[in-house]
């Protein structure tokens, strides 16, 4: 009977146990009213007793179970569903992220000054000016500012400029370790800027500029662009016999070439010749805008190497900087930049018509006057100051070609 008892004992706990637990209780009493034993039949009807409190409790305890597994069966979609539109919430938003009009607006702002930059746009501005200024020197009528005189000075501006950016990357490209120390803000020499990125650029923009010229079909314009593309590969590129800016004297020979004969003549020519179709001349204009722009120009690449003193050490760059110092270059170009302007006011003294002494003559003296006074407040110790000072030349470069249309 014990054993019955302990068969039946364990079984009770079971779900299933309890489910037939009547059965078990049924042999249990049987064999408590085979023994006829009082005890034994107290302790059966204590435990029928427990076990039907028993049953009643776990009845609700699997009905409870049961909804728990319902509910937590709804709650689990209802999760499901939460996560799923978590998730798609969460790509839409990198998706959104990665398409977002204001980096892709950025993307392009860092992009223009990038290339901004690596233009040099001081000279871009001065090519720019020199050619339209030393255009309006073949207008010798109103009638010759028409639509012909636009497109003439539109595709030499826009030759220019393309083998201006070719010139100017080139030198970047062969300096990138001097402009670390001289103009680490150049794309190259910071790094924005790959090294074949600035190759793709240089040689796009000089084929551009030399397939320009074959369209248009100037000669004047070619050899212009011919000239500026020899010197300029000459001045930088670094392989034997070459990149003369570790000259001195060539490398001021090679601006002055550009900026004040080529400019002059061949785009003067390119107006006189192919867009007027007359009959080349050397007019009295002309003459002074190349004898001015020659000191002009010999300033120009004196001084722009004053700031850089620093790097050309380094890396044996024998500027006249280098060589003697930059206080005695420094007003070597002021002194020569004054002469020009005193030369300018006698040949605007000497010229037959009234507007043309008072523009000429009035104007340089003004330009005189400021650059005394501008080079008196200079600090030759502050690399700033003086790279300060140099942008101020080129704003009176600008000015100059403001002026030499009044020359008459």
């Amino acid at each position: 009977m014990d054993s019955v008892l302990f068969r039946c004992l364990p079984h009770a706990s079971s779900h299933t146990a309890v489910a037939g637990g009547d059965f078990c209780r049924t042999r249990h009493c049987a064999a408590i009213s085979y023994a006829s034993s009082y005890g034994l039949n107290a302790s059966c009807n204590k435990r029928k007793v427990q076990n039907e409190y028993n049953l009643r409790l776990r009845k609700p305890s699997l009905n409870h179970h049961y909804k728990g597994i319902g509910g937590g069966y709804t709650f689990q979609k209802y999760d499901m569903k939460f996560v799923v539109k978590a998730t798609s919430e969460k790509s839409f938003g990198s998706e959104s992220q990665a398409f977002d009009p204001k980096s892709v607006s950025d993307s392009v702002k860092n992009s223009l000054d990038a290339f901004y930059r690596f233009s040099r746009p001081h000279t871009v501005i001065g090519t720019a000016l020199s050619i339209i200024s030393v255009s309006l020197l073949a207008v010798e009528k109103i009638s010759d500012i028409s639509p012909l005189f636009f497109t003439g000075v539109l595709e030499a501006v826009v030759a220019a400029l393309f083998m201006n950016i070719y010139i100017v990357g080139l030198n970047q490209l062969s300096d990138v370790e001097i402009d670390k120390i001289n103009k680490p803000y150049l794309p190259l020499a910071s790094g924005e800027y790959s090294f074949g990125t600035g190759v793709a650029i240089v040689s796009s923009f000089s084929i551009l500029s030399f397939g320009l010229s074959w369209i248009v079909g100037s000669w004047p314009l070619f050899w212009a662009l011919f000239v500026s593309f020899v010197l300029g590969t000459a001045y930088s590129i670094n392989v034997p016999l070459l990149r003369w800016k570790r000259f001195a004297v060539l490398a001021a020979m090679c601006i002055l070439a550009v900026r004040a004969v080529i400019v002059q003549l061949a785009f003067f020519l390119h107006m006189q010749t192919h867009v007027y179709k007359r009959p080349p001349v050397f007019s009295r204009p002309l003459i002074f805008a190349t004898a001015f722009m020659s000191f002009f120009s010999v300033v120009i690449a004196l001084f722009k190497d004053i700031p850089d003193i620093e790097g050309d050490k380094v890396f044996g760059i024998q500027s006249f900087s280098v060589r003697l110092g930059q206080k005695p270059v420094f007003w070597t170009c002021v002194t020569l930049l004054e002469i020009a302007y005193g030369v300018a006011l006698l040949v605007g003294a000497s010229s037959p018509c009234l507007w043309s002494k008072i523009f000429t003559g009035l104007g340089h003296a003004v330009l005189a006057a400021i650059l005394w006074y501008q080079a008196k407040s200079v600090d030759l110790k502050s690399k700033a100051s003086i790279t300060s000072f140099y942008m101020f030349i080129w704003k009176l470069f600008y000015a100059e070609y403001l002026l030499i249309p009044f020359v008459r």
